[in-house]
Formats: C-alpha cells, structure tokens, sequence
C-alpha cells in the first residue's frame, strides 16, 4: 500500500467528524440511526492502531467498484491502474488504488465548523485543483472522466476543462423512444470502462469507443470527440 496525498487533511477531516454524536450524523450524512452510530464508532476509532487501513480500490464496495472487479488483477493491472487511475473522496480528497485508506462515510455537502462553516466541496477546491491537473498533465493531458457527476465540484472544472481534454462517456438506456440514464446501469458501465482501461491498457482516447458491455455500445450519432454515449 502507498500513502494517500492527502493524508493529514484526512485525520483532521475524521477529528472533526468524530465530534459530531449519532443523531448529528443521522442527519448530516442522511442516514438511518444504525449507520450513523456505525459511522460516530469509524470516527472515533480512526487513529486506532487497531484499525488497519486497505488499498482504495478494494476499500469501495459500490456498484462501480464491483464492476472494476480488482480481487482477478494482475500486479502489472495494479501498477497500470496506480499510475493512471485517480479516485475522488471527501474525506480523502484524491486516491491512487493503492492509497491505504480506513472505513468512512461523509458527503460532500458536509460543513464542518472548524472549517469556518465551508463544505468539502468548498475545502478541497483549491487544494485540489493544481495538482490534478498537473497529473493529468504528466500523464498525456487527456482525463477520461468516469465519476459521479457531484465530484465535479471538488475542482475548479472550468480551468480542469481548459487545460487539459476532458473525455466524458454517458451510458443511456432506450426506453419508450427515449434515451433515460438508468443510475444502476451507469454506475455499472463506469466500472467496466475502468476495467476495460485497465486491463486493455488503454492510451489513445480512440480507443475507447470500441467499448462494450452487455448491449451497451457506442452510438455514433450522438458522439462526438470528447463526448462519447453508449447505448443499450
């Protein structure tokens, strides 16, 4: 495991967070009454000795997570992904897969007192935004954009999308003439097309648009070069 950026913003993050009791944190993260005492127990036992930290990409069990599917890769997958794969976090701000990180939950809308009343979208903006696109830079200067839409937030977009190609894919489902964005579905699709990246060690942008998962595949008519859809 390697050591996030991040870190010391982290453990502070937790500190301030540890603060908070179970009903606070009920309503803070928006979650039932279990969670939230869940959540105060990781808070307060983050500095433990006890508490061992996990590599990111295997710390994350959601949907996209699962589709990345990191338990079959190789250590040539892993050191791929270290190199080109970056994970957005509130508490963590940004991750390499093999970051360590610890057990939490926070949402990006959480305002911290400590930090005059900011949210996290506000604390890690300016934090953030030079050193990712430095990256990004150091890597060729193409980002191929497959988070949630809310983490846009954690940056300065407008200067990310001025310095540096921004290649965002968007999965539709054809429903009814429609095209509609089916969450699962897409959360799914972005985790394929990490494993696809990944495992196919992609390095031109041209390349992705031979991306395919169970039916979805790229609608060149509603493409362009830095907006890719794919459709089922």
């Amino acid at each position: 495991m390697t050591v996030p950026q991040f870190e010391t913003e982290a453990v502070r993050n937790a500190l301030d967070m540890s603060r908070y009791s179970s009903a606070e944190l009920e309503k803070l993260l928006r979650v039932n009454a279990k969670l939230a005492a869940e959540n105060r127990l990781r808070y307060h036992d983050f500095c433990s000795e006890d508490n061992h930290p996990m590599p990111a990409i295997c710390a994350y069990t959601g949907a996209v997570y699962k589709r990345i599917l990191p338990k079959d890769f190789s250590a040539d997958d892993f050191n791929y992904a270290q190199e080109h794969l970056r994970i957005t976090s509130f508490l963590y701000g940004l991750l390499r897969p093999l970051d360590g990180i610890k057990p939490y939950r926070l949402e990006g809308d959480v305002r911290l007192p400590e930090k005059g009343g900011a949210s996290m979208f506000d604390y890690w903006k300016p934090l953030l935004t030079d050193c990712f696109i430095a990256e990004i830079k150091r890597q060729g200067g193409v980002l191929v954009n497959l988070a949630s839409g809310e983490m846009k937030d954690l940056f300065d977009w407008k200067r990310v999308e001025e310095e540096v190609r921004v290649i965002t894919p968007e999965f539709h489902v054809y429903k009814g003439g429609q095209l509609k964005t089916v969450v699962v579905y897409a959360k799914m699709c972005r985790g394929e097309m990490v494993r696809f990246i990944v495992k196919n060690r992609i390095e031109c942008p041209e390349d992705l648009r031979a991306f395919t998962w169970e039916g979805f595949a790229l609608d060149e008519s509603r493409s362009a070069d830095d907006h890719l859809q794919f459709v089922l």
